[in-house]
């Protein structure tokens, strides 16, 4: 993922901070077990001189090596001196070892010269809109779904099946999604009518892989379509997306796409996004309540095309289930 200029010092500044705050913890450490056994102190400054001349002795080429061993066991005996001071005070062997909140990178967001996971996340948090959506995934989250919203009575001519059935398949395709997301591509559009489940699916979808630390950006249609209509929205400054996210984050969710305002979009920006990630095998979720002839219709058909070949299809029908949960507030979900 691709971060600006701006997105890259802010994450860099949040290491600082993490690595401050650690060596203060550090130091209230040290502070608190020399004022109870002061020799922990005088055996730390041994240990710093002996690490210092064992070090010297081991670079250079006159030093013998059983001048060298010496050394090193003289360290030993130093560190199991402090091992000891530390045990008399209750306190483990490591409690005065460097603190690090990442231990793989050590607080620097590197491993190997490679971005480390804990840099992820926070870029992750960083590129949202805002924090809405962890809000929303707290309480729309596979562990919070209910079929009980799903009449199990109505057959749907077009598929013989009932809302229920219909969801239970549905709901299978959005696991296998999650739990194949890193072995292999695939693209969800959830189609139906206002309120049967097509954003609490997408926003169940992002809380699962949200907690396996991949990036996602979750815009609404008109969300999405905004973000192209000048330069200024490419500023991080002006904008809390930058429109290069929307190819490189590891999902890219759309929500109620035809709901936007006609004059607000551009066909081409959005054949762009769909189609290079195609190219590139980055996953995309679109919900809509448009049908598939509208979809056609409304943006043209190279995008019709792209989404008929390459995303699975998924109709969702049944009751409202905002109107349903206002009428029923007993249910929990």
């Amino acid at each position: 993922m691709s971060l600006t200029n701006t997105q890259y010092a802010s994450i860099m500044r949040q290491y600082d901070d993490i690595r401050a705050a650690n060596r203060h913890l550090q130091n209230e450490r040290y502070n608190e077990v020399t004022a109870i056994c002061p020799d922990i102190a005088d055996i730390d400054l041994a240990i710093i001189d002996l690490s210092m001349k064992t070090a010297r002795a081991r670079i250079e080429s006159d030093s013998s090596a059983t001048n060298t061993d010496e050394l090193s066991s003289n360290l030993k005996s130093l560190n199991n001196r402090k091992a000891a001071a530390l045990a008399s005070v209750g306190k483990p062997a490591d409690y005065l070892d460097d603190i690090y909140t990442c231990p793989y990178c050590k607080d620097s967001g590197y491993v190997d010269g490679h971005r480390c996971i804990c840099f992820k996340k926070k870029a992750i948090d960083l590129i949202y809109k805002d924090s809405n959506l962890k809000n929303i995934t707290d309480n729309e989250n596979f562990d919070t779904f209910s079929f009980d919203w799903y009449n199990n009575t109505d057959v749907d001519p077009a598929t013989g099946l009932t809302p229920y059935n219909n969801m239970q398949k549905v709901l299978n395709v959005c696991h296998e999604f999650v739990d194949n997301f890193d072995s292999s591509f695939s693209n969800l559009l959830f189609i139906g009518q206002t309120g049967v489940g097509k954003t609490f699916l997408s926003n169940c979808i992002a809380k699962a892989l949200m907690e396996s630390c991949h990036s996602i950006i979750y815009l609404t249609a008109g969300e999405f379509f905004d973000s192209f209509k000048s330069d200024e929205y490419k500023s991080f400054g002006s904008s809390k997306f930058d429109t290069s996210f929307f190819i490189e984050c590891d999902l890219l969710i759309i929500d109620d796409l035809g709901t936007e305002r006609t004059s607000d979009y551009s066909f081409s920006n959005l054949f762009t996004v769909i189609n290079e990630r195609l190219l590139r095998r980055k996953s995309v979720i679109i919900s809509s309540n448009l049908s598939m002839p509208d979809i056609e219709t409304r943006y043209s058909q190279r995008v019709f095309s792209r989404i008929v070949s390459a995303y699975s299809i998924l109709r969702i029908f049944g009751d409202d289930i905002r109107c349903m949960k206002k009428l029923s507030p007993v249910k929990k979900a």
